[in-house]
């Protein structure tokens, strides 16, 4: 499964349950998701983002 960090399409299977926690988790983060991946993008390390609580 991948989800689009700029749209939140998700292309693939996922447990529905499963599923949800993901979008829930890259509602939070899609931020933080957009600025590590510009810092991996330019051979930097990402940055930890937490975990869904």
């Amino acid at each position: 499964m991948t989800v689009n960090i700029h749209t939140g399409v998700v292309e693939g299977k996922f447990p529905k349950r499963a599923l949800r926690h993901v979008l829930e988790w890259y509602e939070i983060h899609r931020e933080e998701l957009i600025e590590n991946w510009a810092l991996c993008q330019n051979n930097e390390a990402p940055k930890p983002i937490e975990p869904l609580e």
